[in-house]
C-alpha cells in the first residue's frame, strides 16, 4: 500500500503480484477494496494496481472543490501509472472508472497496452427518446433535497439496477462473494454525498470521443453483464460497443460482477488481456 499526493487529494493506492501491470479502476462509489475477491486470481498472472479515486473512502481531498471531473480523474490514473513504472499497462475500470480508463486512453495512449471497459455509463450515447438520459439530472435535484439515501433509491429504480433476469445466476458464487458484496454495500453508503454531489454529473455528462479513441490503436473492449440486461449501465455499454464498432464482452454476474463472481470475471477478464 502506498499515498500519492496529488494536486488538491492524497491518493490511496494497492499493488500486489507479478508480470505485466494491470490497473484496477473502481466505480465512483467504490475502493479497492471491491477488487479484494478478483485480485488474488490476477496476481498470479499481473501486477496489479488498483487505488480509491480521489474523495472516495481513503483517498481524501485536500482542497474543497464542488466537483470531480473524468478528465480529472484520468490525470490521476496516468500518475498513478508514473508512480510505481509508467506502464504501458493493461487497463480495467468499472462502471464511472470505466469512464475514466476511457479517458486516460484517449490523453494517454503509449501508457494503454489494452482496455477494458465494463458497463460505462455513457448515457449521451443512448437514443435521444430515451428517458435515462436526465436520469441524473432528478437524481441530483432528489440529492438536494432529499438526500443521499433517497436519490440512491431513485437512481437504482431509475436505472433498474433491481430487475434481475435470473435469480439463480445473479447469486453470488460462493458464501465470501457474499460477505464482500455486503462489505460493499456498507462502503457505498459512507461514499453516496461525495459521489452525488461532486463525482454523477460529472461522470455521466462525459462522452468519449469515440474517433480519438479509434485512432490511439489501443484495443479497447466494452463489457456487460450477464444478468444486468435491460439495465440503465448494460445498455450504455451495448451504446458504447456500437459506436466503436466492436462486439461487447458478456461478464458473469451483473453491475457488479466483479464482487460476485469474481472467479469467472477474473478468467474472462485475463482471456481478454492476453488476447492476440
Amino acid at each position: 500500500m502506498g499515498t500519492l499526493a496529488v494536486s488538491g487529494a492524497e491518493l490511496h493506492y494497492e499493488i500486489s503480484g507479478s508480470g505485466p501491470l494491470l490497473l484496477l479502476i473502481p466505480g465512483g462509489t467504490d475502493d479497492a477494496r471491491d477488487f479484494a475477491g478478483l485480485i488474488p486470481l490476477l496476481e498470479t498472472s499481473f501486477s496489479v494496481l488498483t487505488y480509491d479515486c480521489r474523495g472516495v473512502s481513503r483517498s481524501r481531498l485536500s482542497e474543497p472543490t464542488d466537483r470531480v471531473s473524468v478528465e480529472t480523474q484520468a490525470q490521476d490514473a496516468w500518475n498513478l501509472l508514473k508512480r510505481v513504472d509508467g506502464g504501458p499497462a493493461y487497463v480495467f475500470g468499472t462502471s464511472g472508472g470505466g469512464q475514466i480508463g476511457l479517458e486516460l486512453t484517449a490523453r494517454h495512449p503509449v501508457s494503454v497496452m489494452a482496455l477494458v471497459v465494463h458497463e460505462p455509463p455513457v448515457a449521451r450515447f443512448l437514443p435521444e427518446w430515451d428517458t435515462r438520459r436526465s436520469l441524473v439530472l432528478k437524481v441530483c435535484e432528489i440529492y438536494r433535497t432529499h438526500g443521499a439515501e433517497r436519490a440512491m433509491e431513485v437512481f437504482v429504480a431509475g436505472s433498474r439496477m433491481k430487475h434481475v433476469s435470473d435469480p439463480a445466476r445473479h447469486a453470488p458464487e460462493s458464501p465470501r462473494s457474499a460477505v464482500l458484496a455486503q462489505e460493499r454495500a456498507i462502503r457505498m453508503r459512507r461514499n453516496l454525498d461525495h459521489f452525488f454531489s461532486r463525482v454523477l454529473s460529472g461522470v455521466v455528462d462525459y462522452r468519449p470521443d469515440t474517433d480519438v479513441l479509434k485512432e490511439t490503436g489501443v484495443r479497447i473492449m466494452v463489457g456487460v453483464g450477464q444478468t444486468s440486461r435491460e439495465q440503465f449501465a448494460h445498455d450504455t455499454g451495448l451504446a458504447l460497443a456500437a459506436r466503436l464498432g466492436s462486439t461487447p464482452t458478456v461478464f458473469p454476474g451483473g453491475h457488479a460482477g466483479f464482487v460476485t463472481h469474481p472467479v469467472g470475471f477474473a478468467d474472462r477478464l485475463r482471456g481478454l488481456m492476453e488476447a492476440d
